[in-house]
């Protein structure tokens, strides 16, 4: 990928963030957006010029607002602000969500309201393309006033302070700044609380969980709809007559999903009056998943305003006012990440009751765990276990944090909104439904096995392409002593993570999660 996002802060999207945080698209400015941070800087520069008071500029911070700070101290002041706030604690965010972080970081700046210069911004733009990766670690941030301690690990390499990632290696920030020939900066007034104050790294690590999450969605119908050839599954319960007297978009596009995937399967059923109907696990997937779906748009939403979002404070208006206002506050995000925590954690629950009916036999009506000697060999036994215990630990972190708060800053900051713990929180929740979801497809993989050798049937338009795909990587299970069955869940996972099945299926029958 070599052709330039152009930044102007109005327009990036989703797809844009995972360009550059996952597949390293570069970056620049637009030419209107550099006039206009350039115009927004000069009102700064005049208020350091006639020494008024305004804060962030020449004030403390916080509760410490009426605390005058003299026109030869702003500098320092500004240092100050990133050598105290930079307090995280944890491990570090991954690579693609601190590229994420930086990127709408900095489509945030070049809106023009931050009052920052167009140099310093640069110098993140350089960062970001020659992937040098600050050192920040993902615990200590309230999400109000925005993302103060992770975005202060983020500037320190600016600096030529903290640590950073170049070529894979951690180092001290001054030192990776010079191997990527990055000058380091000195903030002049204001920058400092321009970089750290705001939702960045709530929004960015946010972001990339959505968008696993869209996929991970996709992916769970083609999952489910080879679970219920497994289970010669009745048909009726996906006719488009039923859905669209309960329009519902998600539950729509579930049914079409469904569809379009088992479309000429001999291994689904009519329902006949011997067999009316299935469980809820295969029958209510349009609904169950389509639900999912439904929160997963609406924060998909929420994330793509705010990626296109002033989010700073004060901001710099364009008529030079300077405003102390509260858009740094992560609620409007912080709801949201919570729903999307709740719409992904019952992906992975439906898909471990979906995995416990392909492993017991009494459901099933295949061999116990999916070998062929039962006894000797475990097979699947304890994968619906492992399954069962993330699903258990997605119902916990599943709880909202935006519902609490713990007030700060002297009282001044009373009211926060924990959404960077609410996105890390929704992040995890995603990683551990994928791996059920990731069980459920071998297991369903296994288990059609028994009807392809019995030569029962053929599978559908769009499973049939699923299942071809995921035998490209991961083995049948034959005998237990074969395999080492943890290296196969890796790979059953990644071949969800590559995006090659979910392409090769998409191109077929054309999947969605909006109708």
């Amino acid at each position: 990928m070599t052709k330039e996002l152009i930044l102007t802060g109005n327009d990036l999207t989703l797809e844009d963030v995972i360009a550059v945080a996952r597949k390293g698209q570069r970056v620049a400015i637009a030419k209107d957006a550099e006039e206009a941070v350039k115009e927004s800087r000069k009102i700064i520069d005049k208020i350091v010029e006639d020494e008024r008071v305004v804060y962030g500029v020449n004030t403390g911070f916080g509760s410490l607002v009426n605390v005058s700070i003299s026109s030869k101290d702003t500098v320092q002041l500004q240092e100050n602000l990133i050598r105290t706030h930079s307090c995280g604690f944890g491990d570090p965010l991954a690579e693609d969500a601190v590229r994420a972080v930086i990127l709408i970081r900095i489509n945030s700046l070049v809106k023009g309201y931050s009052g920052i210069r167009l140099g310093t911004i640069q110098t993140l733009v350089d960062m970001l393309n020659k992937n040098l990766i600050p050192h920040i670690p993902e615990k200590g941030s309230l999400g109000a006033s925005g993302d103060l301690a992770p975005l202060a690990h983020m500037v320190l390499p600016m600096l030529g302070l903290g640590r950073a990632y170049y070529d894979g290696e951690l180092m001290t920030g001054k030192e990776a700044m010079k191997k990527a020939g990055i000058p380091v900066i000195q903030l002049e007034a204001k920058e400092g609380l321009a970089l750290i104050n705001g939702t960045t790294v709530l929004t960015g690590i946010g972001a990339l969980a959505t968008y696993d999450a869209i996929e991970l969605l996709k992916l769970s119908d083609v999952v489910g709809a080879l679970s219920l050839e497994v289970h010669n599954g009745i048909v009726n319960a996906f006719d488009e007559d039923l859905h669209i007297i309960r329009p519902q978009s998600g539950q729509l596009a579930t049914a079409k999903n469904i569809r379009g995937l088992i479309a000429g399967s001999t291994l689904t059923t009519p329902a006949t009056k011997d067999r009316v109907q299935d469980p809820y696990t295969l029958r209510c997937m349009p609904q169950i998943h389509g639900a999912s779906k439904d929160s997963v748009a609406y924060v998909k939403e929420k994330v793509e305003i705010e990626i296109n979002s002033v989010t700073d404070n004060p901001i710099v208006t364009r008529r030079g006012d300077v405003i102390s206002g509260g858009n740094f506050h992560g609620e409007p995000l912080a709801q949201p990440f919570d729903f999307l925590g709740i719409a992904a954690s019952e992906i992975g629950n439906v898909s471990e009751r979906r995995v416990e009916r392909l492993v017991n036999a009494s459901l099933s009506k295949l061999p116990s765990f999916l070998v062929k000697h039962p006894g000797l060999n475990s097979g699947f036994m304890i994968t619906q276990y492992a399954a069962a215990s993330l699903a258990s630990e997605n119902k916990i972190l599943s709880h909202p944090a935006s519902v609490d708060s713990i007030p700060s800053c002297e009282n001044q900051e009373d009211f926060v909104s924990m959404g960077t713990t609410a996105a890390r929180k929704a992040r995890d929740i995603v990683g551990n439904s994928r791996r059920i979801v990731a069980t459920e497809l071998m297991a369903a993989c296994q288990a059609i096995e028994f009807h392809l050798e019995a030569k029962k049937g053929v599978l559908g338009k769009g499973t049939q392409i699923a299942y071809d795909k995921f035998r490209e990587k991961v083995n049948v299970l034959e005998h237990d002593k074969e395999i080492e069955i943890y290296d196969e869940l890796e790979k059953a996972t990644q071949v969800l993570m590559d995006g090659e099945l979910l392409a090769a299926v998409e191109k077929e029958v054309g999947l969605t999660i909006q109708y």
